[in-house]
């Protein structure tokens, strides 16, 4: 028997790829029904059409329907999928300028702007998850793809929720090294730890065999360039830290550029404009080359992936109470840990403890819990 999938937030312009993702694993994941739920009836319409289109090429026998009626989304669902956005991207435009106009990183994810994210999202997600623990088949899974991802997780894990949270940064990094090396993504394992987005590469292994130190010693240069960070620091820290890292080792040159330059979010937003007039096309049934730019989501498989539950680390640091990331493999009945990841390299902890205190601890997703239940908003 197939299972049932909503996806929340299924008028997304990132949701072609997860339909993508959905239709080519349909052997290692049967799914009979795939739900898209949003809040803006226009853009469901459009991005549910391109969908059922992209399922129609490939043979796909499952049925696809588009929904803004949450109850019936949730019935009987194995996993819902949560990727939606309180007060769209103009709320995010916000995030990112008020923040440098006072000395701060303006960001979704990370500082006050990802703090604000927090506040207007958690309280949503979490009325999701009660609607679902309510509706859904017994023992679903509540994957989360929304930001900031590890502190919605943990809002999620604290209120006793069946929870995972994913990120694509590792699968990135993962898909990199494989390009460089020479070989497919699946024989590249990463030893990859920290808090989402703050975390860092600690080994490469390349069928068993630890490449790092190779890596950084021969193409170092290549490495600082890619995360856009100095080589003496990276040597220094003994590993390659995620892009996000910047915004803690270079902050001051983070906000003068922020002062000046286009955000993100109005990227974005053009982008997004470019992408439903394509999704509006009758005769497109593929994702188009440009959602490459929006960034892509990781596909839900039995693989391993960056993702975020409670784990054990050391004690000093209460890791055991906070949503990490660390490698996993998912399956319908469990998420398990993969080897290694319990705490950054050495040069990291000073930034770890930094990046924790305003991330995924359990105090703040409580805060955001008692500081902005019920103030609603949109899903996108």
């Amino acid at each position: 028997m197939g299972l049932k999938i909503a996806v929340v937030g299924g008028g997304s312009t990132y949701t072609p790829e997860l339909v993508e993702g959905f239709a080519a694993r349909s052997a290692r994941l049967p799914v009979d029904e795939l739900v898209l739920l949003d809040v803006d009836p226009e853009r469901l319409e459009i991005v549910a059409g391109l969908a059922g289109r992209i399922l129609g090429r490939r043979g796909w026998s499952g049925r696809v329907t588009a929904t803004l009626d949450r109850s019936a989304a949730l019935d009987g669902a194995d996993f819902v999928v949560v990727q939606l956005r309180v007060g769209g991207q103009a709320a995010r435009f916000l995030d990112e300028t008020i923040p440098p106009r006072f000395g701060c990183v303006g960001q979704e994810t990370t500082g006050p702007g990802g703090f604000a994210k927090a506040l207007r999202t958690v309280p949503v997600v979490l009325e999701i998850a009660e609607e679902a623990a309510r509706r859904a088949n017994r023992g679903a899974w509540l994957v989360n793809f929304t930001n900031p991802v590890g502190i919605v997780t943990q809002a999620l894990l604290n209120d006793g929720h069946r929870a995972l949270g994913l990120c694509n940064v590792a699968i990135g990094f993962q898909r990199r090294f494989a390009r460089h090396f020479g070989v497919e993504p699946e024989r590249v394992g990463l030893e990859h730890v920290g808090l989402n987005h703050l975390s860092w590469e600690r080994a490469v292994r390349v069928d068993g065999i630890d490449r790092l130190p190779e890596l950084l010693e021969r193409e170092g240069a290549l490495v600082a360039d890619e995360v856009d960070l100095p080589l003496e620091l990276i040597q220094a820290v003994g590993a390659i830290p995620s892009y996000y890292l910047r915004y803690y080792y270079a902050t001051a040159e983070v906000v003068a550029e922020q002062r000046e330059g286009e955000t993100r979010a109005e990227a974005v937003m053009a982008i997004e404009r470019q992408l439903l007039e394509l999704y509006r096309d009758p005769t497109l049934a593929e994702k188009p080359a440009l959602l490459e730019r929006r960034a892509a989501p990781i596909t839900a498989r039995p693989r391993r992936s960056s993702s975020r539950r409670c784990t054990t680390g050391p004690a000093t640091c209460r890791w055991s109470t906070c949503a990490t990331r660390v490698r996993c493999r998912g399956s319908r009945r469990r998420g398990r840990r993969g080897p290694g990841g319990d705490r950054p390299g050495r040069g990291a902890p000073g930034a770890a403890r930094a990046a924790r205190a305003g991330a995924a601890r359990p105090g703040r997703a409580r805060a955001c819990v008692r500081g902005a239940r019920g103030t609603g908003g949109n899903q996108r």
